[in-house]
């Protein structure tokens, strides 16, 4: 033991020696630790840390912007739609938009979009060409608060071409399509038609037509009061066409105004030199005039309007008779725009009318804009099945969800320079947002329309005294006896399948 115990002091100091070296080692480690450690504190986004002198400026602005990316914690339409992990559809209802920092005020705020290459749009919004929906009256009100409405092609010629003339020859104030009466109509009958539209007061004219010539004018004085109202005629109680004031078909808004105001007139007929009734203007609409500063205007003043036409080879006459009425636009109205009919009735437009503007569509994938894009359109329709009394994607079980499909072809269309509407789905407010936000330079409405006074059609009421007006799909049955089948190809076919509904909205 003893020689064990002297022999450690030994084996002892060499240990103590290798201790020393492993410890001056360890420190050394050590200390080359917290220099990493330290160098890796001075790099660190810590606000606590204290950084060199000469190092201050460039660390707080890597701090600075290292935490605006901390803070970022939303995710960009990029990363949404386009990732390799997920190739999900998303609906407008499946997003929502984060607030932003506002330094700036309401009236700073713009809306302007684009309709089409040529056509921009203080409202980015547009009717649809839908018989329920857009016709004369609705593409004025559109028109006139900065958006612009289209025509639907449920209609012969020649009422279309009217709906055009009415909403480009429309002057702010004049009522261009009055209720007229003939002579021979009687005083029950009267009573009926002041029930049914609401106002008193009708100009009597040759055959009851607008544009016919003006025999007179009937007023609720002027039957108040009389008996025998269903034998006796209006013809012979009105005031006729010699006792009347009447202004020329030239005469100035302010001027018409001015003389119902010095004669305490209810009505002033506008008449030709012919005699023949063209417009009206009403005491109780001078209150209700403004103006329209946001109002889509062509270059000689008169209001833009765009109308929608088939595939038909019969479509191109009716394209033809559209431009020569003035439209500012043509939509190629198809369910399906990826077609070898649209493409050539594309061409064909672009070809004859080099200035109109040609909308291409419907159309949800890149594929079948860039068909479209190469044919020439200088605007695509997005949307397939996705409206709110559509069934197409139920039924035939094709379509996409609507803000991928923007968001697509949107990216697609913006490096050709043409502008995508947005059509159907649109329901609120919010979703017209997130269309524009997505890349729509507009959005395309219909339910969002539908029942106002503007629309199509008459009110009726419900049997609890709601009321309502009719609204329907194009790919509804109703409005394909009215002619829209060829809008799903099934014009020629005896067994039509129904791609939308019937109903009635508030």
């Amino acid at each position: 033991c003893i020689v064990c115990v002297r022999s450690r002091p030994a084996q002892t100091s060499q240990r103590k020696m290798g201790a020393e070296l492993v410890a001056v080692q360890g420190v050394a480690a050590v200390l080359a630790k917290e220099a990493m450690k330290s160098e890796t504190r001075d790099r660190s986004r810590s606000p606590r840390k204290v950084a060199q002198p000469e190092t201050d400026a460039k660390m707080t602005q890597d701090a600075d912007a290292a935490l605006d990316l901390d803070l970022f914690d939303g995710h960009s339409a990029e990363d949404i739609f386009r990732s390799p992990d997920g190739r999900s559809g998303y609906t407008y209802d499946d997003l929502i938009c984060l607030p932003g920092h506002i330094a700036f005020g309401v009236h700073d705020v713009t809306l302007d979009g684009n309709f089409t290459k040529k056509i921009n749009l203080k409202t980015p919004i547009v009717s649809s060409p839908m018989d329920t929906v857009t016709e004369h009256n609705m593409a004025i009100a559109m028109a006139l608060n900065g958006g612009i409405g289209v025509i639907h092609t449920n209609l012969s010629l020649e009422a279309q071409i009217k709906e055009v003339t009415n909403v480009k020859r429309y002057k702010n104030g004049f009522i261009l399509d009055p209720v007229c009466i003939t002579p021979t109509t009687t005083l029950a009958e009267l009573d009926d038609l002041r029930r049914k539209c609401g106002f008193t007061g009708f100009p009597v004219t040759e055959d009851g037509n607008m544009g016919s010539k003006l025999m007179g004018l009937v007023t609720k004085r002027d039957t108040d009061f009389l008996d025998n109202r269903s034998s006796t005629l209006v013809g012979s109680i009105m005031k006729k066409i010699g006792d009347l004031t009447v202004a020329d078909e030239c005469v100035e808004l302010a001027a018409a105004n001015m003389v119902i105001s010095e004669k305490k007139l209810g009505k002033l007929p506008i008449v030709t030199k012919g005699g023949r009734l063209v417009a009206l203007v009403a005491r109780t609409d001078i209150s209700k005039q403004a103006e329209f500063p946001l109002a889509t205007k062509d270059k000689n003043g008169s209001l833009m309007v765009a109308a929608a036409i088939g595939t038909r080879l019969a479509d191109r006459d009716r394209a033809m008779a559209l431009v020569a009425a003035g439209v500012d636009a043509i939509i190629v109205d198809s369910s399906q725009g990826d077609s070898t009919f649209q493409q050539d009735i594309v061409r064909w437009m672009k070809a004859e009318f080099p200035d109109l503007q040609v909308i291409g569509g419907n159309v949800v994938t890149m594929r079948q804009a860039k068909h479209l894009i190469d044919c020439g359109v200088d605007a695509l329709r997005v949307g397939m099945g996705i409206g709110s009394i559509c069934t197409t994607q139920e039924v035939c079980a094709c379509g996409r969800a609507q803000a991928s499909a923007v968001y697509s072809i949107a990216k697609l269309a913006r490096a050709h320079g043409v502008p995508i509407l947005a059509d159907g789905g649109i329901s609120s407010p919010g979703h017209i947002v997130k269309a524009l936000c997505l890349g729509a330079g507009a959005a395309m409405c219909g339910s969002l329309l539908a029942g106002t006074e503007e629309t199509p059609g008459e009110y009726f009421y419900s049997d609890t005294g709601v009321r309502l007006k009719r609204y329907r799909g194009m790919g509804s049955i109703d409005a394909m006896k009215k002619g829209s089948d060829d809008r799903y190809f099934g014009s020629e076919s005896t067994m039509k399948v129904a791609q939308g509904v019937s109903g009635s909205v508030q």
